[in-house]
């Protein structure tokens, strides 16, 4: 069998100048606004639940909402980002809270 009809080795990579080119999706944050009326609790159980934070985190990123007014709770690919905002904003409608999370590019 001649050296042109064998598969490509899948062990080989092939680079140009020495130079690996890879490409990675844009990450987004994911910003929680303060309000008046949503309880500090809520905010707590939103981060545990949907953002994945341990309990002494998510009191941290409370208190910045709270005394700061907003915060960066994460940061992730555009449509993974989309979807937890509406996990919060499901959440935050279904317990009647005006409860707001915005994405902008990082």
């Amino acid at each position: 069998m001649s050296t042109e009809t064998l598969p490509f080795s899948p062990g080989i990579v092939e680079e140009s100048e020495g130079k690996t080119d890879r490409s990675y999706l844009p990450l987004y944050k994911i910003i929680m606004w303060d309000d008046n009326v949503t309880t500090m609790e809520f905010v707590i159980r939103i981060l545990i639940t949907l953002m994945g934070k341990d309990y002494s985190t998510a009191e941290k990123l409370m208190y910045e909402i709270h005394l700061k007014g907003a915060a960066t709770v994460a940061t992730m690919p555009l449509e993974q980002a989309e979807f937890k905002v509406e996990q919060v904003h499901c959440a935050a409608a279904m317990e009647e809270f005006p409860f707001t999370c915005t994405i902008e590019q990082a």
